[in-house]
């Protein structure tokens, strides 16, 4: 962050932007516009090329094709890979966390090579797909409360040693490795399947992503009443019986 300004950089809307996951900046640009900071937020169509002097970057889900349109692109460009190189701060759902890891099955059946911002690989399930709720214990690392979100995929994702898993799933499937993982990130990158949009139910990982990109140990306190409200009801109604 340069010029006291945060600069927020929403990744191909027009591909992956599926079950609300731009609702991600939305939470990112107001928690941070609340406390004061000046926000230049831009959203970048895979028409237009990736900028490297963003502080945060987010990606949401999408359909099949998209996300292989959305992969290819991102190669291609190599912004991203830059701005990561620079310490910037990716945040990643669904489709999104797939692209961030060395490949994915692709809507051909086959492999399409990712970013290898994350080390985890993608293969898609046999069994049932994976969707409802998910609550989860996030890795204590972290300092983060419960992890409250939606899921909806086919993807299973196997974690590299060089990647921690997000958190530990007490109710959902997650990765969909049967280990109870859910997630995943290493000091810069977050990936995960969780839908919501995932940071308006848990907006303590938004100030995460801004006291990262900030590199500052506390942010000043907001009124979060609207936020846990939220998340009381999403992790009360997750609890309830079938």
């Amino acid at each position: 962050m340069t010029d006291n300004q945060l600069r927020l950089v929403w990744i191909y809307p027009d591909l992956l932007s599926t079950y609300g996951d731009q609702g991600n900046a939305l939470v990112v640009e107001r928690r941070a516009r609340q406390r004061g900071l000046d926000v230049a937020r831009l959203d970048v169509r895979s028409d237009q090329p990736i900028p490297t002097s963003g502080d945060i970057y987010l990606i949401g889900g999408g359909e099949d094709r998209p996300q292989r349109l959305a992969a290819e692109r991102l190669r291609r460009d190599g912004g991203l890979h830059r701005a990561v190189g620079n310490g910037a701060i990716v945040f990643s759902v669904c489709a999104g966390y797939q692209i961030l890891g060395h490949e994915f099955i692709n809507d051909l059946g086959q492999r399409e090579p990712g970013l290898g911002l994350l080390d985890v690989v993608s293969t898609r399930g046999e069994g049932e797909r994976c969707v409802g709720d998910v609550l989860g214990d996030i890795d204590p690392r972290l300092g983060l409360p419960q992890l409250t979100g939606f899921e909806n995929h086919q993807g299973v994702t196997h974690l590299g040693p060089s990647a921690r898993p997000l958190a530990q799933v007490r109710l959902g499937k997650g990765n969909g490795t049967g280990d109870g993982t859910e997630g995943a990130y290493n000091d810069t990158v977050f990936g995960t399947y969780m839908h919501g949009p995932v940071l308006a139910r848990n907006p303590l990982i938004a100030d995460l992503l801004l006291k990262l990109a900030l590199d500052v140990n506390a942010l000043p306190p907001i009124d979060d009443r609207w936020y846990e409200a939220l998340r009381g009801e999403r992790i009360a109604a997750a609890q309830q019986p079938a």
